[in-house]
């Protein structure tokens, strides 16, 4: 018997199923572990490390899950809280850009994965326009999911993704050119 996020929700704040919660866990974690390896510039180790953070988060607090908002919703907003406190924990020099103009910095070599080098551009954008950028492009969120999920403006989400949508067309513009960066 298959039981929808909802009843399994219930059945972890009811009666602290870990059965029910590692079925959230199954529905969510590759999507989740992905998300976060695009936000953290592929750093796989620290993917992985926000995923298990945001999954501990989310167990301790699934009881003021009110469930006016989707799940993977609720889910994807821990993650981000997860992903802006390492940021801010970061030193300043800890960045993105070194690797990515390392790699990129005449090599013309095709075998490079467009997904890594999408992750590496998206790495070097400050973090709630980083997460702006990924739900909406990869995850096809609309402009007010995105709000919502992040508490912010529909504004401010909207001129993330314009501003940021031009910005990643010049850092991976040999993409577009077929010339694999």
């Amino acid at each position: 018997m298959v039981l929808d996020e909802r009843d399994l929700v219930r059945r972890v704040v009811e009666s602290h199923d870990r059965r029910a919660f590692g079925e959230l866990v199954k529905l969510h974690q590759s999507q989740l572990r992905y998300s976060l390896r695009q936000l953290t510039g592929w750093d796989e180790a620290l993917a992985d490390d926000l995923a298990q953070e945001t999954f501990i988060r989310a167990w301790k607090s699934l009881g003021q899950f009110r469930g006016d908002a989707k799940f993977f919703t609720w889910l994807y907003r821990i993650a981000y809280n997860c992903f802006a406190a390492h940021h801010r924990s970061r030193k300043p020099e800890d960045t993105a850009d070194d690797e990515f103009l390392e790699r990129h910095g005449g090599s013309s070599d095709h075998s490079i994965d467009l997904h890594r080098d999408f992750a590496l551009a998206l790495a070097q954008f400050p973090p709630q326009q980083r997460m702006v950028l990924h739900l909406h492009m990869q995850r096809e969120m609309t402009h007010e999911e995105i709000a919502g999920l992040l508490d912010c403006p529909l504004g401010t989400v909207k001129s993330h993704i314009q501003r940021g949508r031009e910005k990643l067309q010049e850092k991976l513009s040999a993409w577009r050119t077929g010339d694999g960066i």
